[in-house]
C-alpha cells in the first residue's frame, strides 16, 4: 500500500486482506468499552455504598450525551479526509486534522464555560437523591475538565480510521482504557479518593489519550501544511465540512429518538418488561460492536475510492467490506441462538426478568442479519459523505418505526415493540440500497 507524506494510503486494489486488516483492530478495540465500565463499576463499588456507584454512573452518563453532539467529528471526519487521501491531496488532509483538532478544543472550552447551566439542565431531566447528585456533581466537575480531549480525540480516531491506520485507533482506545483503570484502582482504593478518585483517573487518561492521538498522527505535523491558515480556515472547506457533520448531527439524533421511545414505549409495557429490554438491548450492543469494524473498513476504502472517482473501487470496497459483515453476523445469529439464553442470565438475576426476555430472544437472533444492510450501507454512505442522503433515508425510516409502532404495539405488546425496531433497520437498509446507485453516479461525476 502506498503512502502519502502525512501517512495517509492512496486507493488501489480491495482485497479480502486489506478489509480485515482495517476491520479486526476496531473490533477488538471495542470490545474493551465493556470491560472498562465494568472496572469503573467494580472499582466504585467497593466503597461499599450505593451512592457512588449511582454517581459514578448518573455523572458518565450525563457526560456522554453532552460529549455526543460532537459524535459526528469521528464519521464526517473520516469521510472528508479518506477522500481527500483519494484525490492525492496531502494539504487538504493535514488542514482537516487542524480543523477536527480545534472544533474539538474549541467546543470542550465552551462546555467547561457552561458546565453550571449543562449540569443544572441534565438533573432536571434526570433527578436523583440530594447525596447521588452531590456525588455526580464532584465527579462531573472534575471530569468536565478533560471535554477538550474527550472530544478531540473523536476526531482523531476518524482521521486515523480514514489513513487505514486502525491499529493505532486500537492502542489509542486500549492505552486510555488501561491508563483508566489503573488510575481509577490506585486512586479510588489505594489513595481512599473515592467518586473524586474516579473522575480524576478518567480525566488524566483523557488528557493523556489526546497526547497519544497527537503522537500517532505525528506524520500530518511534519509537512507545513498541517498550519496552512488560509486552507485551514477556507470558506468553502468549512462550508462542506459544517453541512457534513450537520446532515450526521440530524441522522443520528433521530436515531437516538428511536431508541429512547422504544424505552419510553417499553416502560409502559410495566417493570419486568423495561428490565428484560434493557438487557436485550446489550445484543444490539455486541452486534453495533462487531460490524462496527466492516463499516468503517467501509468508510476508509469507499472514501478513498471517491476521492479517485474510482467506482469500481467504491462498488468492489462495497461488497467485500459488507461480505465479512455477512459473516460477522450469521456468526452472530447462531452464537446468539445457542448462547442467548446462557447470555441472559448471566446479566440478569431476577428469574421474572430471565424468562421475560428468553421470550423474546428470537428478535435478537433476527436483528443481526436483517439489520446488516442498515450497518454497512451508513459506513458507504459516510465514506462517500453522501450525508444528505442519509438523514432524509432516516427520516422517512424513523417515521415508519412510529408508524408500525403505533400499530402493533397495542395489538402485540412487546412483540409489537421489537417488530417496530427491527423493522427500523430494515427500512434504512431498503432505502438506502435504493439510493445507492446515485452514490455511484456521483463517484464518477
Amino acid at each position: 500500500m502506498s503512502e502519502t507524506a502525512e501517512g495517509l494510503t492512496r486507493p488501489e486494489d480491495v482485497t479480502h486482506g486489506r478489509v480485515l486488516k482495517i476491520a479486526l483492530p476496531i473490533v477488538l478495540s471495542n470490545a474493551t468499552i465493556p470491560i472498562l465500565g465494568a472496572v469503573d463499576t467494580g472499582v466504585v463499588g467497593q466503597l461499599g455504598a450505593a451512592a457512588p456507584i449511582g454517581a459514578v454512573g448518573l455523572g458518565a452518563i450525563i457526560l456522554q450525551s453532552i460529549y455526543w453532539i460532537f459524535g459526528f467529528l469521528r464519521m464526517g471526519t473520516t469521510g472528508l479526509a479518506a477522500q481527500a487521501a483519494g484525490q492525492g491531496n496531502r494539504a487538504e488532509v493535514a488542514a482537516l486534522l487542524t480543523r477536527v483538532l480545534m472544533i474539538g478544543l474549541a467546543a470542550g472550552t465552551v462546555f467547561i464555560a457552561a458546565q453550571s447551566l449543562l449540569f443544572w439542565g441534565a438533573f432536571q431531566l434526570a433527578p436523583a437523591s440530594a447525596e447521588v447528585e452531590d456525588l455526580a456533581r464532584d465527579y462531573m466537575g472534575i471530569r468536565v475538565w478533560s471535554a477538550p480531549a474527550a472530544i478531540a480525540i473523536y476526531g482523531i480516531v476518524g482521521w486515523l480510521i480514514a489513513a487505514e491506520r486502525t491499529r493505532a485507533v486500537l492502542v489509542l482506545q486500549v492505552g486510555m482504557n488501561l491508563l483508566n483503570a489503573a488510575l481509577s484502582i490506585w486512586l479510588v482504593l489505594g489513595l481512599g479518593f473515592g467518586v473524586e478518585g474516579a473522575a480524576w483517573g478518567t480525566f488524566i487518561a483523557e488528557w493523556a489519550g489526546l497526547a497519544l492521538g497527537l503522537w500517532l498522527c505525528r506524520a500530518a505535523f511534519r509537512v507545513p501544511d498541517w498550519r496552512d491558515w488560509a486552507r485551514v480556515f477556507d470558506r468553502m472547506k468549512l462550508a462542506n465540512m459544517a453541512r457534513v457533520n450537520g446532515d450526521i448531527l440530524i441522522r443520528s439524533a433521530l436515531l437516538t429518538a428511536i431508541f429512547t421511545s422504544f424505552m419510553f414505549m417499553g416502560s409502559g409495557l410495566g417493570d419486568v418488561t423495561l428490565a428484560a429490554n434493557q438487557v436485550l438491548l446489550q445484543f444490539l450492543h455486541i452486534t453495533a460492536y462487531a460490524l462496527d469494524g466492516f463499516a468503517f473498513a467501509a468508510e476508509a476504502i469507499v472514501g478513498q475510492a471517491f476521492g479517485a472517482r474510482a467506482v469500481a473501487t467504491v462498488r468492489r470496497g462495497s461488497l467485500i467490506a459488507s461480505f465479512w459483515g455477512l459473516v460477522s453476523t450469521v456468526l452472530l445469529a447462531l452464537a446468539f441462538a445457542l448462547f442467548g439464553s446462557a447470555i441472559i442470565e448471566i446479566m440478569a438475576d431476577a428469574p421474572e426478568v430471565v424468562d421475560e426476555a428468553r421470550r423474546y430472544l428470537p428478535w435478537m437472533v433476527a436483528a443481526p442479519v436483517l439489520g446488516l444492510a442498515a450497518w454497512m450501507l451508513d459506513g458507504i454512505y459516510i465514506g462517500a459523505t453522501r450525508t444528505a442522503d442519509m438523514r432524509n433515508l432516516m427520516v422517512i425510516s424513523a417515521a415508519g418505526y412510529f408508524v408500525v409502532a403505533a400499530l402493533l404495539i397495542p395489538a402485540y405488546g412487546n412483540h409489537g415493540l421489537w417488530a417496530a425496531l427491527i423493522l427500523s433497520f430494515v427500512f434504512r437498509g431498503l432505502t438506502m440500497a435504493w439510493r445507492y446507485p446515485a452514490l455511484e453516479r456521483a463517484a464518477s461525476a
